[in-house]
């Protein structure tokens, strides 16, 4: 996940993205794309505990150069989407994890990513919230243009892909 979001290079191979080569790419040029090209879900959140939900999705739109307007508009977009529209104003302390864990996908999805990186978004949750977020993933996929890369130990969870790509000891198989 580090290597295909950018956050690591890799020490053999080639890893091309969008047809150029990143092991050739800058550090502030892998800023950038991580920040236009790719959203990250993390299995604990990752918000920043002093901000609202809101801020929180528009921190990478800041990032990107949104204007504060675009930024608000976007923002109470995506909580709509992610049904949490009326927590816009709370701090993660105040929100339980399945929200906490919506608010993180709303904010992977703030600068409309091409590739959404969701590293085991369901492994700190309930069986019923884990459901619910899996059911939003559904519903991104189905209606984003973001391909959505789960990162899974649970084999169901996988099974319910459209593709299933292992990973062991360092090798695809």
């Amino acid at each position: 996940m580090n290597i295909i979001g950018l956050l690591d290079k890799q020490t053999a191979g080639t890893y091309f993205l969008d047809g150029n080569d990143m092991s050739l790419a800058k550090d502030e040029e892998l800023s950038g794309i991580r920040n236009k090209k790719i959203g990250f879900v993390f299995q604990n959140f990752n918000l920043i505990p002093r901000i609202s939900a809101m801020k929180n999705i528009e921190l990478p739109m800041t990032y990107a150069n949104v204007t504060k307007k675009e930024r608000e508009e976007r923002a109470l977009e995506l909580l709509e989407l992610v049904d949490m529209a009326e927590r816009k104003d709370h701090n993660p302390n105040e929100l339980s994890g399945g929200q906490k864990q919506r608010v993180a996908i709303a904010r992977a999805l703030a600068n409309n990513p091409d590739i959404i990186l969701a590293d085991e978004p369901t492994g700190a949750l309930d069986t019923k919230t884990g459901r619910a977020v899996m059911d939003l993933f559904h519903k991104i996929n189905k209606n984003q243009d973001s391909t959505i890369v789960l990162i899974t130990h649970n084999r169901e969870l996988a099974e319910e892909t459209s593709r299933i790509v292992t990973m062991e000891d360092g090798w695809l198989r």
